[in-house]
């Protein structure tokens, strides 16, 4: 059994500016995590939903990266509205958000 019914991780990692895979924070992680820690806690959901920072998820070329589990389903929000929606359906309601999916390549 989970201790969390939902567990986000958000890459908040940050690499030089010259670096060519570039980085999330760059990208805005930190606002968006800042904002979904916020949001759970004021939807009284601490507990049940875990927010928290990462390093690389190695998904830089989508960043802002971020990957839900246990649903093991990766988003690549870029606004607080983006979040919101993840949360309110996502999180909430168990509906992927398809227009945010990470559209991974095929290795």
């Amino acid at each position: 059994m989970s201790r969390f019914r939902k567990h986000i991780f958000i890459c908040n990692n940050e690499r030089g500016a010259d670096n060519p895979k570039g980085c999330c924070s760059r990208a805005g992680s930190p606002a968006l995590l800042d904002y979904m820690k916020k949001r759970v806690h004021e939807l009284g959901l601490k507990g049940i939903v875990r927010v928290n920072k990462a390093g690389c998820l190695d998904a830089c070329q989508y960043g802002p990266s971020m990957v839900v589990y246990p649903d093991e389903t990766w988003y690549a929000p870029r606004s607080v509205e983006d979040m919101e929606e993840i949360l309110q359906e996502h999180v909430q309601n168990d509906r992927i958000v398809d227009r945010l999916l990470i559209q991974f390549e095929k290795k």
